[in-house]
């Protein structure tokens, strides 16, 4: 049987990659379709203490299109050729081969995850859309730690962002609900997508 896709959209640091791991699925990491550094399409910050830096928050700086293909290839055939991205280097460092093997469902997550909602719900192959919700707090000291611990980028680059990002984490959820997705704690995805695996 074709498998099928349970996206998690939501903020960045409200624990979309944690709850991927916790479910046992296969999961297609939508961050790595960002686009690389020196595109020069790529959107700049045009405001506030970090302008003129690359806006990585901006939907125009990943390729959705790409990550589209890659969802529905997964789908159809069970296996994709997906990039490596690393963010600390602005850049994709090579490609790797994703195989779902016998996985009746994967998990789709990352920033810009509602963007590959409507397409996908098109062709019928998705079968669930979260928005992952955390209170701005946590999700702002999470998302912190995380960025300094991996060294995504500088720490008062990262400070100045995380700020940005709390004033904007309600805008964030209304276009992730206005694109097809249910807000839902991670606990509470958690449960659900539980039952619905052992449903199928």
């Amino acid at each position: 049987m074709p498998s099928l896709a349970i996206v998690l959209a939501g903020p960045s640091g409200a624990g979309k990659s944690r709850l991927a791991q916790r479910l046992g699925l296969p999961v297609l990491r939508l961050d790595d379709f960002y686009k690389d550094g020196d595109d020069p399409t790529l959107p700049v910050i045009t405001g506030g203490a970090n302008t003129g830096l690359v806006d990585w928050d901006h939907p125009d700086s990943w390729l959705p299109d790409d990550a589209v293909a890659a969802m529905t290839e997964l789908c159809r055939t069970g296996r994709t050729e997906v990039p490596v991205y690393e963010i600390a280097r602005n850049g994709r460092c090579g490609s790797r081969v994703l195989d779902l093997g016998d996985a009746p469902f994967f998990v789709a997550e990352g920033i810009f995850a509602q963007d590959v909602v409507a397409p996908l719900r098109q062709q019928g192959r998705i079968a669930a859309a979260y928005c992952i919700t955390q209170h701005p707090v946590l999700t702002f000291w999470r998302r912190l730690t995380r960025d300094l611990r991996e060294h995504r980028k500088p720490p008062l680059v990262l400070l100045r962002r995380g700020f940005v990002l709390a004033r904007a984490q309600r805008r964030v959820v209304a276009d992730a609900v206005a694109k097809g997705c249910r807000v839902a704690r991670p606990e509470q995805a958690y449960a659900e997508i539980t039952r619905l695996v052992v449903g199928r």
